[in-house]
């Protein structure tokens, strides 16, 4: 199904009604086609060929004519907003069962009427549904330009500390220098390596990626160097390394600080000679790689500690990228968000869904200390978890809700507000009931705990009926 465009002043928005209700039709007429391009027809198959010619723009369903049970009709309900997320959907039932109109609102239908129908309502909810989605559609476009405009490679963000990265990729992917990428753990310095490579004249020779931090000491070594056949008990065959594969291309060593300082040695030797001798081999192989390392530790600290050779260190510290934690890049919370939405709404074919203004807010808020790849992880789950086309505050998990002054407003305060005398007395219960009970039951004592004279702790125990006996 199409997704509806924005539209000029005087476009039509095509609008088909599926029933088998003769009430249904000249009412629909007398109110909708003056306005709307409408098509009134009886079977769901008449409605799977005209969305196969000319999908419309809204689609009113009557649940009660699909199948032989209501079931049917919230199925389908269901495989047309599958089909086209951005259809404005009307759900039309003779029913006054509560459960059903819930299982239509799980189907994701934008309005729900019962009959009798009035079909003058039903012209200004269809023009306010309409309106509504077409403005969300150009947010979206407007949103998606921005994204493409504020990205840089595979890099996602428009503020000025990674317009500065960007600018250092920039400047340095032409040359064979070594990179030293340097930044928190899920800031993604792998992509700012593979811009470095997409951007050079290796773009199209191998790049070898291996984490440092991802095997036993022995296997990294292994990993890097490669061995020959009978060098230990099972190297059944011979085996290039890494820095072999590398070869005519680049090698990204990430977490390069977990290193040893004997495979440190090793690849100091490498790094000044440019040959690498597999584990059990005599002959000694000229490599032609470009080298970048990246770390999320203190080198300079490991160098004074004696943990990290200060040789490598100069040897890999040419020149030096700093990726920004995702709290210092101002306005790219919600660009990164907008990107990982579309791509797993698309990658798990699901409608697009939309975050609550709070739920922006309190996102927008958060210190995110595992960064880009904590953000994308939470976006994936509630793609996956969130039922709806609304993503809510209740949906957060429990530490971004206890850490954000937006979502502690939205819990103390919900949307249909809240009696204030009844809270602030449940509050003073609560307070007295459990200072009665520390003092053991000394009204004294207790009103020694809450810091109150014996007059008001009396007065606030008979206005409550605590205490009593």
């Amino acid at each position: 199904m199409r997704t509806a465009s924005p539209r000029s002043d005087t476009a039509r928005f095509a609008v088909a009604i599926v029933t088998t209700d003769e009430r249904v039709s000249p009412e629909a007429e007398t109110y909708l086609a003056p306005d709307y391009d409408l098509r009134v027809l009886q079977t769901w198959d008449e409605l799977l060929a005209l969305i196969k010619r000319e999908p419309p723009d809204a689609i009113f369903l009557d649940i009660d004519t699909v199948g032989e049970h209501s079931k049917d009709g919230i199925a389908a309900l269901a495989e047309l907003r599958a089909l086209g997320p951005d259809l404005v959907l009307v759900g039309l039932t003779r029913s006054n069962s509560r459960n059903l109109r819930l299982q239509a609102v799980a189907a994701t239908v934008d309005e729900y009427f019962v009959a009798p129908i009035n079909f003058e309502e039903v012209r200004g909810v269809l023009h306010r549904a309409l309106e509504k989605r077409t403005l969300e559609i150009e947010c979206r476009q407007r949103q998606s330009e921005q994204t493409q405009q504020e990205s840089f490679c595979d890099l996602i963000g428009g503020s000025e500390p990674m317009r500065r990265v960007y600018d250092a990729i920039t400047r340095v992917a032409e040359s064979t220098s070594t990179v030293l990428i340097r930044g928190e753990s899920g800031t993604g310095k792998e992509l700012v390596a593979r811009a470095i490579v997409a951007l050079g004249p290796r773009a199209q020779k191998p790049f070898v990626s291996i984490n440092c931090s991802a095997l036993p000491e022995n296997l990294i070594e292994t990993e890097l160097f490669g061995h020959e056949k009978g060098a230990f008990t099972d190297a059944r065959a011979a085996r290039a390394g890494h820095i072999e594969l590398a070869n005519t291309g680049t090698l990204l060593l990430d977490e390069i600080a977990t290193l040893g300082l004997a495979l440190q040695s090793k690849l100091l030797r490498v790094l000044e000679d440019r040959v690498v001798t597999r584990i059990g081999g005599q002959n000694a192989k000229k490599i032609d790689f470009r080298l970048i390392a990246a770390t999320n530790e203190d080198l300079e600290e490991m160098v004074r500690a004696g943990r990290f050779r200060e040789d490598l260190y100069y040897r890999i510290n040419v020149v030096p990228i700093a990726l920004p934690a995702l709290r210092d890049r101002p306005g790219d919370v919600p660009l990164l968000l907008n990107h990982f939405l579309r791509f797993y709404c698309a990658s798990n074919h699901v409608p697009l869904k939309r975050l609550e203004p709070d739920v922006m807010q309190i996102l927008e808020e958060d210190a995110w200390p595992g960064n880009v790849r904590e953000l994308e992880n939470l976006v994936q789950r509630l793609v996956l978890m969130v039922d709806g086309p609304v993503v809510k505050v209740q949906h957060l998990p429990q530490r971004l809700l206890y850490s954000s002054t937006t979502s502690q407003e939205s819990l103390l305060i919900p949307e249909g507000g809240v009696n204030f005398d009844e809270e602030i007395a449940k509050i003073e219960v609560a307070y007295l009931t459990a200072a009665l009970r520390r003092s053991d039951g000394s009204k004294i004592g207790a009103a020694r705990l809450l810091q109150v004279d014996k007059q008001k702790m009396h007065y606030l125990c008979r206005k409550y009926g605590i205490g009593k006996g």
